[in-house]
């Protein structure tokens, strides 16, 4: 295969990956105008490293973790320039869905905000984008015990947050 065609297939598949990777990115920033940042930043490494990427190994995995990578590096910048984040917008209309499901995605979307980080990010990346455990664990840098430890505390607490009654 050649080059050219080898690299348009992974434009291809990385315009596919965008809607995942910007809700991966939410789950990290918990701002909509910061996860669209930092899924720019990812894109932009992404595109101008494509030949870094194996093409025997997931698109998504390795674009989750640039992502997370371009998160912990805005992180630090954010820290170096003692800037204050923005807080988190609560609930946002995406297309026309019915009222009762807008209500169930707004308290799932709470439900995850509450968790705390590395539950959320298991969560997410698991539960969420579908990743295998261990792919998930890569892209998080921790061993497959953890992970599996964090999925099920974060599990166990979404669920608890979730019943009826739950106090928000």
């Amino acid at each position: 295969m050649n080059t050219s065609r080898t690299r348009q297939s992974f434009h291809d598949q990385l315009v596919a990956l965008l809607p995942r990777l910007r809700r991966f990115a939410r789950n990290l920033a918990r701002n909509p105008h910061d996860a669209d940042d930092v899924v720019q930043i990812a894109v932009e490494r992404a595109l101008l490293k494509w030949e870094q990427w194996r093409s025997d190994t997931r698109l998504d995995s390795w674009m989750f973790k640039i992502v997370r990578n371009a998160w912990i590096d805005e992180l630090r910048a954010r820290g170096r320039r003692a800037q204050i984040f923005l807080a988190a917008e609560a609930g946002e209309q995406v297309g026309e869905a019915s009222l009762e499901r807008e209500s169930q995605l707004m308290s799932v979307q709470s439900a995850m905000a509450r968790l705390p980080q590395e539950q959320r990010l298991a969560v997410s990346l698991v539960l969420v984008e579908g990743l295998p455990y261990k792919e998930a664990a890569e892209v998080l840098d921790i061993p497959i015990g953890t992970l599996t430890s964090r999925l099920a505390r974060g599990r166990e607490a979404l669920q608890s947050l979730l019943a009826p009654g739950a106090v928000p």
